[in-house]
């Protein structure tokens, strides 16, 4: 009988093949959730199964659990990946500006581009707090935890920009945050569910507003 030896047990003039079938796999998952992201952001992820992106992928459902093990953990991964896309687009961009006021400004830019992006998508971060806010578990974990380090990083911002004296210095960093948030979670409400004309001129405004009552001292560019 023909016995099958383990991949990572492949001998070492194999690791070249070896190497090929693992950058393979991960090419296949990485493809998997690329397109499991897409039908998230069409069905929400509490639609998100692994019989349905097997289909869209034209695979078995046994080859898309092999790559993860459970929805759960797919869903996870499609969160990851959000969190991932979401940086390179918004937040990495901004880092290349100046600290303080600019940087800030680089940063709801590019938020209020991908917002406007999304307005026809939907956001897995509003969509999937919608879903799971009531539902604890690691799901529910990986959301919040993605939403938290990137409200972190926006009031960093905030913070820079004070200590730099573009803003007041009595400006509540948390409460212009909140603030911010508050701006973009309308936006896509209006813009995505009530189809409120002219939504996006709105909430630029709405930002230069916030920005003249915590007295930001440079030209407001949106």
């Amino acid at each position: 009988m023909t016995s099958h030896t383990p991949l990572t047990e492949l001998p070492d003039a194999d690791a070249g093949t070896r190497g090929r079938l693992l950058q393979k796999g991960q090419q296949t998952k990485s493809a998997i959730v690329d397109a499991a992201l897409g039908l998230a952001t069409q069905i929400g992820l509490e639609g998100l199964s692994i019989g349905a992106v097997a289909e869209v992928m034209q695979m078995s459902k046994s080859g898309v659990f092999a790559h993860f093990g459970s929805r759960e953990e797919l869903q996870i991964s499609v969160v990851r990946e959000y969190h991932h896309r979401f940086e390179l687009e918004v937040f990495y961009p901004a880092m290349q500006e100046v600290r303080g006021l600019p940087r800030l400004m680089a940063l709801f830019a590019n938020w209020m581009k991908r917002t406007s992006a999304e307005i026809d998508s939907g956001c897995l971060y509003i969509s999937g707090a919608a879903e799971f806010d009531d539902r604890p578990g690691p799901v529910s974990d990986a959301l919040s935890s993605s939403v938290k380090t990137w409200l972190s990083a926006l009031h960093r911002c905030v913070v820079q920009a004070r200590e730099a004296k573009h803003l007041s210095p009595d400006t509540d960093a948390k409460q212009m945050s909140f603030e911010l948030h508050g701006l973009i979670l309308a936006l896509h409400y209006e813009a995505r569910f009530l189809k409120t004309d002219k939504s996006l001129d709105r909430a630029k405004r709405g930002f230069e507003h916030i920005l003249l009552r915590y007295g930001a001292t440079l030209t407001m560019k949106v």
